[in-house]
């Protein structure tokens, strides 16, 4: 391998969140000196997923079955949606094994700092799936950010006339969180959503 390549592997895995330069250069290292164990099983892997894996058509998740595995499960409650900005947030909520409905991605939200606006985002199919008659429940779970916000009332009002409930995933206090070091806006939302004790 060439100086050049190597050079171009840590530019690569410094694109990578949580990886800058330092931390990328021993990424490469690690794989360099560990080829046969490491390097090699990383090369399939990449390769597999990169023919294997689609994007579901239903839902928007990432999955090596269209619709994906969570669209397929006959278990799963199909009158109830989970909005979410993107695959993370998806895999966050199925990481705590408690909601057992559906899903659909947004792929971001809107944002005029981004140009990003409706037509960017997976919305219109959102309004279809909700259109269709089946889903009688749309939980909000998009992020306590502005462009959170933001796109949370806009899918409110396009889904204004539907006969569908909307809630809003709860914001406030994280669990053993102090009071002292929580800033103003987690605070002030903690005390709006207040529920009785």
């Amino acid at each position: 391998m060439a100086h050049s390549d190597i050079d171009e592997l840590i530019r690569i895995f410094s694109k990578l969140p949580g990886l800058g330069p330092r931390s990328a250069r021993r990424v490469v290292l690690l794989l360099m000196r560990n080829r046969e164990q490491v390097m090699k099983p990383l090369h399939i892997t990449l390769g597999k997923a990169l023919e294997n894996i689609k994007t579901c058509n239903v839902c928007g998740n990432l999955d090596i079955h269209d619709p994906c595995v969570i669209c397929s499960d006959v278990k799963r409650d199909d009158s109830v949606l989970c909005v979410v900005e993107d695959l993370a947030d998806l895999w966050a909520i199925e990481r705590c094994n408690l909601y057992k409905g559906k899903y659909h991605v947004l792929g971001g939200t809107l944002s005029a700092l981004d140009d990003r606006g409706p037509s960017q985002l997976n919305i219109e199919s959102l309004v279809t799936r909700v259109g269709a008659g089946q889903v009688k429940e749309i939980i909000l779970a998009t992020n306590a950010t502005i462009e959170g916000q933001t796109t949370a009332h806009y899918i409110t009002n396009r889904l204004n006339g539907f006969n569908v409930s909307i809630s809003r995933l709860a914001q406030g206090i994280p669990m053993g969180g102090e009071l002292d070091y929580l800033d103003d806006g987690t605070l002030g939302a903690a005390l709006r959503a207040r529920l009785p004790f």
